[in-house]
């Protein structure tokens, strides 16, 4: 959530509702929706540690609202990130570890985790699938974020029957 956030500043200073909106209308409804506390928390956080500076900006009718705005240090933080590939190797990946482990417990059949977990990943498949023919078409951002995890799916998939054919 820092960095979203923090990239999200790059483009100009606002109200951690506002910021979370950009992020809803960006990454669409296959995204994990933000929640309006962990944005507060957050931005509380970036203030603290200099990327980010905030202001009360005082309003006639409603509560004073805090604008932040990104700082130098900030700045660099986003550039560093977006210069950074992202390294996440899924070999910490929980249902491998459930699948190693089910022979030596005597508790679950490897299997039927597999079939399970077939399962899930296929209704999950279905429902973002679902959820592509209702995302509005012009957020290419939200349309390919559904693409790449119904490919991941797919890949996870063909994983599965490897395993399966290799434990049978």
């Amino acid at each position: 959530m820092r960095l979203p956030l923090l990239a999200l500043l790059a483009s100009g200073p606002a109200h951690g509702y506002e910021l979370k909106q950009a992020l809803e209308k960006l990454l669409g409804a296959a995204y994990p929706q933000p929640n309006v506390g962990q944005v507060y928390v957050t931005l509380g956080r970036l203030e603290k540690s200099g990327l980010i500076e905030g202001e009360d900006v005082a309003q006639s009718t409603r509560p004073n609202k805090r604008i932040y705005r990104l700082t130098d240090a900030g700045r660099e933080a986003v550039r560093a990130w977006f210069d950074e590939p992202t390294d996440e190797p899924r070999v910490r990946d929980e249902f491998f570890m459930k699948l190693a482990l089910a022979p030596r417990t005597g508790l679950a059949d490897q299997i039927a985790l597999i079939n399970k977990q077939r399962r899930q990943y296929l209704n999950t498949m279905r429902a973002l699938s679902k959820l592509a023919a209702t995302e509005d078409r012009d957020n290419r951002v939200a349309q390919l974020l559904i693409e790449g995890a119904m490919l991941h799916l797919q890949a996870d998939l063909d994983w599965l029957e490897r395993c399966q054919e290799e434990l049978e």
